[in-house]
């Protein structure tokens, strides 16, 4: 029989403790800017929403959802996040793969998986990549979004020590049976990958639908602008003239409102996505990071 002892419960207890007020941190900000999205001009702008809407309406989901630069902004975020998690995952499954071969089948194995690991500890800063952007011709362009962040070295090493951990007699009786790599990647590696290629396309998602900062550095026309660029620049920057708003319309609708709303509905395709990959979370970080 397992025994518990009271410091074993203590250490439960403080556990569950510390991660439920961590999860209450996380859920009440989104709370409060839903109440504040749904809650009348006057209320919100005198900051007494709290955690339920006061006055509750649509007129700020209204206003978000008839707003062609919003609409284009969304659409802009749902391409590059489809572009970039498919460039991405291809790029890194055929990497690890490859990197995943031991010295007889791929001599320079070595020589490109440290020239990857030199890639993720050193990087050209900031000047150099907006010149090497500018001198392609990809300035405004969905190329500069996607590109250069397409190999993500951490997550194809984890792939790559997957890889590795998996039984070679499967890939040599493949072998015996007439298969080539590219058909043991897809019919033998890629199932058994599920976990991990499930947990790594949603940080790839995640990481493409909240980038705001590649926008501003390679976007010059704001309504070329992603979501996440979008929104950065009407909060931070508090350059509401991109709401293109009716002036009649602004003295019934406060501007805190629409943002609430425009953050609220940037955060919803997240959500959805989530719960389906949760499941292979744990499971795909875990297989990836063993080592021999």
């Amino acid at each position: 029989m397992y025994y518990k002892s009271n410091s074993y419960r203590v250490f439960t207890l403080f556990n569950y403790l510390f991660l439920g007020i961590a999860g209450l941190l996380c859920i009440l900000p989104i709370i409060h800017i839903l109440a504040v999205s749904f809650s009348a001009s006057a209320p919100a702008n005198a900051h007494i929403v709290g955690l339920w809407p006061i006055e509750p309406n649509l007129d700020s989901y209204t206003k978000t959802m008839n707003n062609p630069n919003f609409l284009r902004a969304l659409l802009i975020a749902v391409e590059r996040t489809l572009l970039g998690t498919t460039i991405t995952m291809s790029v890194i499954l055929l990497a690890g793969y490859v990197l995943s071969k031991n010295y007889s089948y791929f001599k320079s194995r070595s020589f490109y998986a440290w020239f990857f690991v030199f890639t993720m500890l050193f990087s050209g800063g900031i000047i150099p990549s907006y010149i090497l952007i500018r001198s392609l011709h990809l300035m405004d362009t969905m190329w500069a979004l996607v590109l250069p962040g397409a190999v993500q070295v951490f997550n194809m090493i984890l792939l790559m020590n997957f890889f590795r951990a998996t039984p070679k007699e499967l890939e040599e009786a493949a072998f015996i049976d007439g298969a080539g790599h590219f058909k043991i990647l897809l019919k033998v590696y890629l199932p058994l990958a599920m976990p991990a290629i499930a947990t790594l396309s949603l940080f790839s998602i995640v990481g493409n639908w909240n980038a705001w900062f590649d926008g501003l550095l390679y976007i010059n026309n704001y309504r070329n602008y992603p979501l996440a660029t979008f929104l950065q620049t009407i909060i931070v920057q508090q350059d509401f003239s991109k709401l293109n708003p009716d002036i009649n319309e602004l003295k019934n609708i406060s501007q805190r409102t629409v943002k609430a709303a425009q953050i609220f509905i940037g955060i919803v395709p997240v959500l959805l996505v989530y719960p389906y990959l949760q499941k292979y979370f744990v499971k795909g970080i875990v297989l990836g990071a063993v080592k021999e």
